[in-house]
């Protein structure tokens, strides 16, 4: 999956760059596929970022769950050896959530890398189209995907979305306005809305 436009090498020298995330060992040394992980500050609470070679495949809020467990989860979906460190993929993160804080970015312009079902990755997709400063409800998400009557199932998908923010589930709201079902917290959501609607045209 790919978000607006191809990742452009971003280098960030005037500012130390996501930190690398104290994560153990490396595992899995004879698996070919290698995630390189690295924590990123928000104005919201520190997250944990991971990326193969081809994108970031990991974004999520360090006290969603321990980080331990989560890099078990993303290692056990790829069948991937953990490193620590950073990499052009982490950089650009870091260097656009940075941007997306401060108001002065609205579209993410990275390579992902996200690995799901067929279905999982339809509701992802259709969280991508979901315009900066926009919302919609699990119901018109279910319907824009051709499946009306899959709104649990989009709920679940939405919930599994390894890449929080960039693939926008806080978007995502119930049918009667109210927030609703999101991992990283109902006050980060309110946050991330309030943000974006500061800052729309």
């Amino acid at each position: 999956m790919r978000t607006q436009a191809p990742l452009k090498e971003i280098t960030t020298d005037k500012n130390p760059g996501p930190r690398a995330k104290k994560a153990g060992p490396a595992r899995n040394p004879a698996t070919s596929t290698q995630i390189t992980v690295s924590e990123i500050p928000t104005p919201i609470g520190p997250m944990l970022a991971g990326a193969t070679d081809k994108g970031l495949c990991l974004l999520e809020f360090v006290d969603k769950d321990s980080p331990e467990a989560q890099l078990a989860a993303i290692e056990k979906i790829f069948r991937a050896r953990i490193t620590q460190g950073n990499s052009p993929h982490l950089e650009a993160a870091f260097k656009q959530l940075e941007e997306y804080f401060s108001g002065r970015r609205k579209v993410f312009d990275l390579s992902l890398d996200m690995r799901g079902t067929p279905f999982q990755q339809d509701a992802w997709r259709a969280l991508l189209a979901i315009p900066y400063g926009c919302t919609c409800s699990y119901q018109e998400q279910a319907r824009s995907m051709g499946r009306p009557s899959a709104v649990r199932a989009v709920a679940n998908a939405n919930g599994a979305n390894p890449v929080s923010i960039i693939v926008p589930c806080h978007r995502v709201i119930g049918s009667n306005g109210t927030l609703t079902g999101y991992g990283g917290g109902l006050w980060r959501k309110k946050f991330l809305l309030d943000l974006e609607k500061r800052h729309s045209v």
